[in-house]
């Protein structure tokens, strides 16, 4: 395992590529097929690893199939260390891992209704992988850099780039990380206390696609404006909480906005959330189902809440929402700032 004890930034470089149109499983041509041959090559000669970055009392690990983060060990407020995130022990469960735990989705995060993708003019048929609309998958090839930096002052700040390499298309990278501030291992999530700084959310049809509308929170399951616990209001949702929130603030890409604040009174672990996209997918972790995780735990639902920030799902079908399109000249910046610090009291942890 490599170790960046002093350095405390680490860098990730990955390329995505995708063919466009539609083809059957029995409808490929040579050139397809050796594409893939070339494809599984090269994916064998890319030896996956871990790293780690620590800060003294902090330590955060990562493995380079997926950007993934895999472990933050964070003392209590008894000083005892505890891994908050959930992940697996094989890094190899990473590859097959159904529910993306701490990996950096793309180049698409969320859903795109109807797996069409309309782009200057023409339109895409893309890969229906739920159900007949497409998730977290376009056009081109782009190179995409995930940078991670963990600071002295338990701050730990993630960057993700995107540059098209020939010709626009849409990006929308988030990193899925599912958080336990009590640890892991804990139980559920649903006596965390919780405030996302934003008043409006797009609501969704069935197939949780954005209707293109934007909703005001008030009055609703999905109102975080004030910090209150995870499990006060999510009977009233059949599902539990899955929805992207308006994050209150420019839509600029370039200023950092107050995004959410997350606490655990039992540990007293708090977390703040800043970004500069326009929003934040809630995500209380309901589907999660018996998934074996670290150290042989079982999770089950509502194991871990995942706070994604992202532009908004579907924008390439919604005119109104913030533009997902970058070209060679026009590349993509996301930036992620969490900081962890003790709760001494409600006004204090929630004090951004």
């Amino acid at each position: 395992m490599n170790k960046l004890s002093f350095l405390l930034f680490l860098l990730l470089v990955v390329s995505f590529a995708f063919v466009n149109g539609e083809k059957s499983k029995d409808d490929k041509s040579k050139d397809d097929k050796s594409k893939d041959d070339k494809s599984k090559d090269d994916k064998s000669k890319h030896e996956v690893g871990i790293y780690e970055l620590k800060n003294g009392n902090m330590s955060v690990k990562f493995t380079n199939w997926g950007a993934s983060v895999i472990s933050i060990f964070l003392p209590d407020k008894d000083g005892k260390p505890g891994d908050i995130v959930l992940g697996y022990d094989d890094v190899k469960e990473y590859m097959s891992d159904a529910n993306y735990f701490g990996s950096v989705l793309g180049r698409v995060a969320n859903r795109i209704a109807g797996a069409k993708l309309p782009l200057n003019g023409a339109q895409f048929t893309l890969p229906a992988n739920d159900g007949k609309n497409t998730l977290n998958g376009f056009p081109g090839e782009i190179k995409v850099t995930v940078r991670y930096l963990l600071r002295s002052d338990n701050r730990l700040r993630v960057q993700l780039k995107a540059k098209s390499l020939d010709k626009p298309t849409p990006v929308n990278l988030a990193t899925h990380i599912y958080w336990n501030l009590g640890n892991h291992d804990s139980g559920d999530i649903l006596s965390h206390k919780l405030r996302i700084y934003a008043p409006q959310y797009t609501p969704v049809n069935e197939e949780l696609i954005p209707t293109g509308a934007l909703q005001p929170v008030q009055g609703t399951p999905y109102d975080f404006l004030e910090l209150r616990t995870i499990g006060s209001g999510i009977k009233e949702l059949q599902k539990g909480y899955d929805i992207n929130y308006v994050i209150d603030g420019p839509n600029d890409h370039i200023k950092m906005k107050k995004t959410a604040v997350v606490k655990d009174e039992k540990s007293g672990r708090v977390m703040k959330l800043y970004t500069n996209q326009p929003g934040v997918q809630f995500n209380s972790g309901s589907r999660i189902n018996n998934v074996k995780g670290k150290g042989g735990v079982i999770y089950k639902p509502h194991a871990g809440l995942c706070l994604q920030t992202q532009g908004f799902p579907d924008a390439v079908n919604h005119p109104n929402f913030p533009s997902q399109i970058i070209t060679p000249e026009k590349p993509y910046k996301h930036k992620i700032h969490y900081k962890f610090t003790i709760a001494l009291s409600d006004k204090k942890s929630d004090k951004a």
